[in-house]
Parts: C-alpha cells; structure tokens; sequence
C-alpha cells in the first residue's frame, strides 16, 4: 500500500467520510482511517437507529389507537426481534452506500485504530493499528504521510460520577439498542434529545418508562414553551418525568436497578427492569495521540481556530471532537469547510475558498411526537442579548392537514428583528417539525425578511401552511386565528 497522501482523516463518522470524498472530489489522494464501520455514531448507534425505532414504534402506537380514524386492530402486536432486524437492515444499506461512494471517489479506506504522531520531514505521520484478521489476536501497524490530516473521531455516551452505574443492567444508548428485547420498565437518567427520543420509543411499545432530569426542564438547550408542552404530551403517554431530580446511586434491585435521587428535597427510589444513562456525550481522543503536547486542548475537546486548525501545522479536527454543537449535520459541514480551508491554503494564487454553507446557523430536530426543531436564537435570548424583536406564533390545532392526522400541541413561532424585520429564529413543535426548519435556516443565513418569505405560496392542505401563518402574525394576526381582543 502507499503510505503517502494528500489527506489523513482519522474517523470515518458524517464529518470524516464527507471530507474525504470532498477532498478527493477535488482532486486530492485521500484516505480515512476508522476502526468500526464507515458512518459512524449516527449511522451505526445514533440517529439512524434511532430514528428507525421511532419510526416502527410509532406506526404500532398508531395501530392501537386506529380507533380515533374509525380503524380497529383488537389484536395489534409487535415483535421486537423484527424491529431490530428493519432498524439493522436500514444500517447496513446506509453503509453499503457509504462504503461505495468512498470507493468510487478513490478514497482510500484503512481499517484499524489512528493515532497522529509528531511530524517528520514536513509531513503528518498517522500510525494505523489494526487487529490481525489471522485469527490469531495479532496486531499489524502501518505508517502513514500526509502534508494535511482531520481528525474527525467523534464522541461516545458520556458517564456521570454515581455509584452503580457498572451494575449489569445499566446501559448507555449502544447498550439499549444491544438488547434482544424490549425492556418491560426502563428509567432514563437525563432529559436531553437522547433520553427523550428513547423515551418515545419504548413508551410507544408500552414499556413503563421514568425520567430523571437534573435541570428544571426537559430539552434544556429549546424553548420553554416546548419543554412544557413535551412533558405533558410524554405524561400523556405515560411517561413519569421527574426535574430536578439528583441521581444519587443505583443498586441491585429484584427488579433490575433501584435508583435512589433527591427531588425538592426528598430522597426517592424507583426500580426499573433497565436504566438508560443519557447523560450526553464525550469526545473520543483515547489513543489518538502520540504527539507530545503538540495539539492543544480546550478541556475535553480538541482546540481549533475558525478554520479548524488545530495548534499542530496541517492539523485540522471537526466535529464532536471539537465541541460546540453535537450534530451530524454539522459535523459534515465543519469536514466540508476544512477541506475548504485545505483547498484555499494549497491554491497557487491564495484565492479563498468559497464556502456553501453558513456554519454558524445549524437546525437541530428531535424525533419525538410531535417532531421538535429549532433554528437560530429564542426570543428569550434575543432578550439576553439586547435585540428588540417581533414574535409570530402560529397554533396548528387550526391547521387542516395538522386535523387530519389529529396531531397533539403543536404550534410554530418566529423571532424576527423589530426593525429590519429580518428572520433571527425559529422554533417548532408540530409534524414534519424536522422536515420544515430547513426553510428558515435558508431564510437566515440569507438575510429574508418576513415580507420575503410570505412572497412564495405554500401548497394546501399541508404542515408547510402554518409557517405562513406564523409569519403573519409577526405583522399583525394571522387569517385562520381568531382575532385578539382589543383593549
């Protein structure tokens, strides 16, 4: 094999497998080193899996409760097994296709475990250990060179510092999608889009489901109105969430797992089959450096500059490695944009490269049900910030498609500048929620205004309609809304 490249990725996640076709798009001899299969987190443990479950449990919750679209299903049953069998089938065809796009770009593909070492006569040296395929448990190392290398190794579930969580039945979310089946009581230690996701899952399956949240509210990072509303639709659903709730410890129950927190004061236990830690997560750095302190850190994460750069020359890292938002979104836009930044700094004249993305304006969606998404800032963080806006909000119990499907609490609100009447914000709780935010990032990141958006007419009947209205009542009221009572 030629050890010699134009590009190293470490990680072959949605930012790494996305900047190695780029750069090789470009012209580059690329190669990406990973250790499991190409994807990563998202693809092989995270939102696809995820969102797979969700999607399943969801159409058999739908099923039982038929009665309300006159559709009855006396004896509507699942099998878990199944469940696993669609969600591993959607992984492995996403991964097929990753895994041809690298080879059809001419990346390439290194297995094994990287490890960036110092560089030697001008070039990056990444060190690649690979168990022996012999069967013999050996371990073989290559050597790779490259002027330029991104680290792209992404981040694992994060522990937290209470006793028994190495109990055999306390699991973070890798360990819940390994069972075989479905737990019959599962408590979630964190509120976050991971705990509340999960949540919806097994709910839907009619698992007995607890969650224990540290913060005053669910979704800490969204806007309170969504919290709240969530956490009625969950209780609803028959999931108990308790805020402000301090894990203490777990212990061996007959059960499964006690676990024993204080809330308002009070120590509680509650017992469950399973318990989810959902605490967020971590970068994952544990052997990829063997560089002396050549790579400064920020904390945990990996320091870089606005263009990825790390403090090592030709150095870049992306992603979760570097803190910030923990998107597979962005990480495939940071990959795109060092590539970028590798392309401009390579180029004979010095031109800068022209970016397509804006990577300061990220969505972020959560799959629940109703969906979740936001975009850009919250009205109350307008307000942190000194910026004097205008709100529309638009319910969606008067939208007709939203009547259709007798969707639950949903509603659309925008945040715009008071003067320029420029698009800062948006936050949704309504189907399709993660499908539509996407035309208000495009708003943002190109200056629209209200008055811009309302120009294009939105197709009847669907969800898309309530982001006319919501836009409408930034002027004044929207026309399928009640009028407000004047003073």
């Amino acid at each position: 094999m030629d050890n010699r490249f134009d590009l190293i990725v470490i990680g072959a996640g949605p930012g790494g497998y996305v900047a190695a076709i780029k750069a090789a798009k470009a012209g580059l001899k690329a190669a990406v080193v990973e250790n499991r299969r190409v994807g990563g987190t998202c693809l092989n443990r995270g939102c696809i899996p995820a969102k797979a479950m969700i999607h399943a449990s969801t159409l058999y919750r739908e099923a039982v409760e038929g009665q309300r679209f006159g559709l009855f299903a006396e004896e509507a049953a699942y099998d878990y097994e199944e469940i696993l069998k669609y969600k591993n089938e959607t992984i492995d065809s996403l991964v097929g296709g990753i895994e041809q796009l690298l080879v059809a770009n001419g990346v390439s593909v290194i297995p094994g475990t990287g490890t960036l070492l110092a560089p030697e006569d001008g070039l990056n040296r990444v060190r690649v250990k690979a168990d022996g395929e012999d069967g013999s448990g050996c371990s073989a190392e290559s050597l790779l060179c490259a002027r330029h290398v991104i680290l792209a190794t992404g981040s694992k579930p994060a522990g937290i510092p209470v006793p028994g969580l190495d109990l055999p039945h306390v699991v973070d979310s890798d360990g819940l999608f390994a069972l075989e089946d479905a737990p019959t009581s599962l408590l979630i230690i964190g509120g976050g889009v991971i705990g509340v996701e999960f949540a919806t899952v097994f709910a839907n399956l009619g698992t007995e489901v607890t969650i224990l949240e540290a913060l005053p509210k669910l979704l800490d990072n969204f806007d309170k109105e969504i919290s709240q509303n969530l956490k009625m639709i969950l209780k609803k659903r028959g999931v108990d969430a308790h805020l402000n709730a301090l894990v203490k410890e777990c212990v061996a129950a007959d059960e499964g797992v006690c676990v024993i927190f204080e809330e308002k004061g009070k120590e509680q236990e509650i017992s469950a089959e399973y318990v989810l830690v959902a605490a967020g997560r971590t970068p994952v750095t544990d052997g990829l450096f063997d560089c002396g302190e050549a790579i400064q850190m920020n904390g945990r994460f990996v320091a870089v500059d606005e263009h990825f750069r790390t403090s090592m020359p030709g150095v870049y890292a992306i992603g979760d490695l570097t803190g910030g938002i923990q998107l597979a979104h962005a990480a495939s836009a940071h990959g795109i944009r060092a590539v970028e930044e590798i392309l401009a700094e390579d180029a004979a004249n010095g031109a800068g490269p022209a970016f397509a993305q804006d990577i300061d304006v990220i969505p972020a969606g959560v799959y629940t049900d109703p969906e979740i998404a936001q975009v850009g800032i919250t009205e109350a963080q307008a307000k942190e910030q000194g910026i004097e806006v205008k709100t529309g909000k638009f319910i969606m119990s008067a939208n007709g498609k939203s009547l259709i499907t007798k969707e639950e609490r949903g509603f659309i609100k925008v945040v715009a500048d008071a003067q320029s009447g420029r698009i800062l914000g948006a936050q949704m709780m309504c189907a399709r929620a993660t499908d539509m935010i996407g035309e208000f990032t495009t708003a943002i990141v190109n200056g629209l205004t209200v008055e811009e958006m309302l120009r294009g007419i939105r197709p009847h009947p669907t969800y898309n309609e309530g982001i006319a209205e919501a836009l409408e009542d930034v002027f004044g009221e929207p026309l399928h809304t009640a009028p407000r009572r004047r003073p």
